[in-house]
């Protein structure tokens, strides 16, 4: 018995607002009198327009990061692609509880991503990829927390009681 899903942050909306920012600095290189020539473009080896489409570089990349959660009989392993290369691993032995809960990720954790509690709780630490606001909550017997959001809500939940039943995991609530 196994649960893998993965997800990624969908930000279609953060292209939309650099293309508008752009704008400006394309006009001013392309269109303006003083503007710059092709010549001159190609003397500098296109730094300026390099500058300014970067950013939709970074966006891409942060786009196609991935966040894989695997769970079974045995615990869970996650990994934050590119972020994190190998898998962590978690022990059912080293969970104090697990159990869905809502959230809120802009309060909490100031916002999606790869997040740390807000006001100073240094062991709570959060992996937030989408809006759906209910996610899986760990909390180890050292004292630390971690988060996942979750697509798969009903999958999840069927899953810890499915092996809280068969393999007599306590930590499951």
């Amino acid at each position: 018995m196994e649960f893998e899903e993965k997800q990624g942050l969908k930000i279609w909306w953060l292209y939309l607002i650099t293309g508008v920012s752009i704008i400006p600095g394309l006009a001013i290189i392309f269109l303006s009198k003083d503007g710059l020539s092709l010549e001159e473009l190609k003397g500098m080896y296109f730094a300026p327009i390099l500058a300014l489409l970067s950013p939709f570089l970074i966006i891409y990349l942060i786009e196609k990061s991935t966040l894989t959660l695997k769970m079974d009989q045995h615990g869970l392993a996650y990994r934050y692609f590119p972020l994190q290369f190998k898998y962590k691993t978690q022990n059912w032995e080293n969970v104090e509880k697990a159990y869905l809960r809502k959230y809120d990720a802009f309060s909490e954790y100031g916002g999606y991503g790869v997040k740390s509690r807000l006001w100073f709780k240094v062991n709570d630490k959060a992996y937030l990829l989408n809006d759906r606001n209910r996610g899986l909550q760990l909390e180890f017997k050292n004292g630390k927390k971690l988060l996942f959001s979750t697509n798969k809500i009903e999958e999840v939940e069927a899953f810890l009681i499915n092996i809280k039943i068969k393999y007599n995991i306590q930590a499951i609530q």
